[in-house]
């Protein structure tokens, strides 16, 4: 039997998708066991776990529990982190976008100067400026408050960044000049027209804020003395100091339930991109 060319081009094409597939079910395999493995050792007692690693769950789930709460309010951390990371999540959002879209629509005496200032402060650490942060925050008076936490992670340098290059390739400026001539305001302008625009990409830089601020440590360990206002990953370092650090079981257990939100806003906050980018492109 010959084969035509077309045929053996499909053949190959079919073996190329057959091994793309097979990777990524061991790259997801190995992505998934880590995960597994915490929320198993989080039902197993201390004994169980330096034992060895068991793919069934242990029975010690309720006690690892009791174990943690005592020693630490995970559930107070828990409710602070929310707090805290939505406000950044919804403010960041916003004012970047806001900020984006001045710098991609407006022409302006310095706006050069300003938006290579920004690119060089994204290769700035954050923790180069702490102590001088720590001194400003004392001056003002905002020490074991919030707002140390919020605040300067409204305007961030990498998400207005990415947001102007976006509204750059995908706002065409005859739709800002209708609506100026149908009497919008820029404001209006900016809301009804470059935002719904800019959503996909806002939704994308919003995975990668709220993981961010959820996972704070740094500052919220500076800045804040309370205990009750302790953001989760704080909690999580005094977890790890404590007594509980003998107990494996609870230190899995904690873990697992600071893991928890930023596994489920990644799973419905993907989705959300995939169908914006999927609706986006086939719009004229």
């Amino acid at each position: 039997m010959i084969h035509t060319p077309k045929k053996v081009k499909n053949s190959k094409n079919k073996t190329i998708k057959i091994i793309i597939y097979v990777l990524l079910i061991v790259l997801t395999i190995i992505s998934v066991i880590p995960f597994y493995m915490m929320i198993i050792n989080a039902t197993r007692s201390n004994k169980e776990i330096i034992l060895g690693f068991s793919f069934i769950p242990g029975s010690s789930l309720i006690d690892n529990y009791k174990t943690m709460i005592e020693y630490v309010n995970i559930w107070v951390g828990f409710r602070n982190s929310l707090f805290v990371s939505v406000c950044v999540t919804l403010l960041s959002g916003y004012f970047s976008a806001l900020t984006a879209f001045g710098f991609a629509v407006y022409q302006f005496k310095g706006k050069n100067i300003l938006f290579l200032f920004m690119l060089i402060m994204m290769m700035v650490p954050g923790q180069l400026g702490l102590i001088g942060f720590y001194e400003l925050n004392k001056f003002l008076g905002t020490l074991d408050t919030y707002i140390p936490l919020i605040i300067p992670a409204i305007a961030s340098p990498f998400v207005v960044f990415f947001l102007r290059q976006y509204l750059s390739s995908t706002l065409h400026p005859s739709l800002l000049e209708a609506a100026r001539m149908d009497g919008a305001g820029e404001l209006r302008i900016f809301h009804t027209v470059a935002l719904p625009i800019m959503m996909p990409a806002v939704a994308t830089m919003s995975i990668f804020t709220f993981i961010g601020s959820w996972n704070n440590y740094l500052v919220p360990l500076v800045m804040l003395f309370s205990p009750d206002k302790f953001t989760l990953p704080v909690l999580m370092g005094f977890l790890k100091g404590s007594q509980v650090a003998e107990n494996l079981g609870s230190l899995y257990l904690g873990i697992a339930i600071s893991v928890v939100p930023i596994m489920i806003a990644f799973l419905f906050f993907s989705k959300y991109i995939i169908n914006n980018i999927s609706a986006g492109s086939i719009k004229e």
